[in-house]
């Protein structure tokens, strides 16, 4: 058994796994920001309450980037952690091994061990969320390239300036990375929100554009087609590039499955393999996917 656990910028959710598809919720608790020995209090206390037996494991996946070379997590959101080596830390003050991997990493970990890419041998786990994401899962392990930044094609000068669709003209837009023109302006729900606002002059949430297209709305309808146009260029080449056998998409755009197929199908027509099945689908696991990925991540690892 170990314990497993995904910490976000406000909660840590602990569970216990016997497995990388079987974990048992044990608790959740605030994130201590700002002290990392109540942060080291909080996951020992976690652990206890969950009854691991001394020694055993425990697996982490956490907000920010971990270089698998250093161990050193960059943690912007939770400052007590940022630059540390968490696992060489938290293992030093708790007595446990100790595994982290960010939390795209374990999403593509999740949906390879019990999701969408379940009996698949290559999947690359793209997020849609509040950004773009992802992480590359290949012969059951986690690929960890060089500073821990591998999958991350939501970032890069990738994003087209001339565009099928109305007004056909698409100015690149500012990244918090510090570049421009990154997948991530307009590829989350908060992009598709600034494409809408664009074309339209209109402040709509991602989930009320996407069910007015669905409805018909032409306006909605429009801001879509720039979004796949937009999106579906860059995921192609990392498709090329990777060579996935499938594309679970989480984030909130996941959940709008309508838009998932119509980005499957421009993706499809723009990649060099020829596949008549679904290629980029929505995740299967939108609940404790982290735990689950970090479950996944220990047993892959056999540290478990």
């Amino acid at each position: 058994m170990i314990t497993c656990f995904d910490i976000g910028g406000t909660t840590i959710k602990a569970a216990t796994a016997t497995g990388p598809d079987t974990v048992t919720p044990v608790g959740r608790l605030p994130t201590p920001r700002d002290d990392f020995e109540l942060f080291a209090a909080s996951i020992s206390g976690l652990v206890e309450q969950g009854g691991a037996p001394s020694g055993t494991p425990i697996s982490i996946s956490v907000t920010g980037v971990v270089d698998p070379e250093t161990g050193v997590t960059t943690v912007a959101n939770i400052p007590c952690i940022d630059g540390r080596n968490l696992a060489g830390d938290l293992g030093n003050s708790l007595g446990r091994p100790v595994l982290v991997a960010n939390d795209a990493d374990c999403f593509a970990l999740a949906e390879a061990f019990a999701g969408a890419g379940r009996d698949h041998r290559v999947i690359f786990g793209a997020i849609l969320g509040t950004g773009v994401g992802g992480g590359i899962v290949a012969g059951g392990r986690l690929f960890r390239g060089g500073g821990g930044l591998s999958g991350e094609w939501g970032h890069g000068t990738a994003v087209a300036t001339q565009v099928s669709v109305p007004p056909f003209d698409m100015p690149h837009l500012s990244c918090g990375c510090g570049l421009v023109g990154c997948v991530d302006t307009v590829g989350g729900a908060r992009g598709i929100e600034k494409l809408h606002r664009h074309l339209h002059g209109v402040d709509l949430p991602s989930t009320a554009i996407t069910s007015a297209w669905e409805n018909g709305d032409p306006g909605a309808a429009q801001t879509v087609d720039l979004h796949v146009e937009l999106v579906s260029r860059p995921l192609a080449l990392a498709v090329n590039i990777i060579g996935p056998d499938i594309i679970p998409v989480g984030g909130g755009l996941g959940n709008a499955h309508a838009l998932i197929a119509r980005l499957d199908a421009a993706v499809r027509q723009r990649i060099l393999r020829k596949i008549d099945r679904p290629l980029v689908v929505p995740a299967q696991l939108t609940i404790d996917a982290g735990l689950i990925g970090a479950a996944s991540l220990a047993f892959s690892e056999g540290i478990a």
